[in-house]
């Protein structure tokens, strides 16, 4: 799919369809209908995106490390393979973009699971970091589902998540910040990185894109989940 600055073009028309006023049934379908050409729309990490780097994920130990995915990034699946995660468990509510992430031979594990309707496939305490890349914003997997996330991660293990800073997404921005926020305050866990990417994706429209660039911005944020204090005796 030709990706044109300013958000024309059939990718730029499917994202904006997906962020918007769809229900959910309808952002799964359309997400179906995706998933055989996703690779070709620029996005956080993909070719013509920017998006995280590995981070704190860049030197995973035991090669056989987990490491759980949401949403169907599976360009993100490669990158984690190549710095030695071999165990990556992935979950995704589109059937179709399940089946194309399989197709790639990456994942030992996928489920598929709409985030923010039901509970993670996953014990507590399982995976030694999780990501959320694409999916945390507006019309998306609420805020509210972080706590899940942190659930399914080890103690010392760490949690990756994204969102955009467009215009139509701030207010969500806002919230899941507030949450993130929340949740170190009560000693889950603790802040590593928070960093701004001014180019993160194409922009859908002239009206969100950041100062004329046909870009959005964007925001990662990496946190590391406390562990569990010892229990004083007596």
């Amino acid at each position: 799919l030709q990706q044109q600055r300013g958000g024309t073009g059939p990718g730029h028309a499917r994202v904006a369809a997906v962020h918007g006023g769809a229900t959910l049934p309808e952002r799964l379908r359309l997400y179906d209908g995706w998933a055989a050409g996703y690779e070709q729309v620029p996005g956080p990490g993909k070719p013509g995106g920017a998006g995280p780097g590995p981070g704190p994920l860049r030197s995973p130990g035991p090669a056989d490390r987990r490491a759980a995915a949401r949403r169907g990034l599976w360009h993100r699946a490669r990158s984690l393979h190549r710095r030695g995660f071999r165990c990556l468990h992935g979950v995704d509510g589109s059937a179709g973009m399940l089946e194309r992430a399989r197709s790639t031979g990456l994942y030992r594990q996928l489920r598929r699971c709409v985030l923010g309707q039901e509970p993670l496939p996953a014990p507590a305490e399982h995976y030694d970091a999780v990501t959320v890349v694409g999916a945390l914003g507006e019309g998306q997997v609420p805020s509210a589902a972080v706590p899940e996330l942190l659930r399914v991660t080890k103690p010392g293990g760490f949690l990756c998540l994204t969102t955009r800073s467009n215009p139509s997404n701030l207010r969500y921005k806002a919230e899941l910040e507030a949450a993130l926020e929340r949740l170190e305050g009560q000693g889950a866990w603790r802040k590593v990185l928070a960093q701004e990417v001014e180019r993160w994706e194409r922009a859908t429209s002239e009206e969100e894109s950041t100062q004329g660039t046909g870009y959005i911005s964007g925001v990662v944020y990496i946190y590391q989940k406390c562990p569990v204090p010892p229990v004083k005796e007596g």
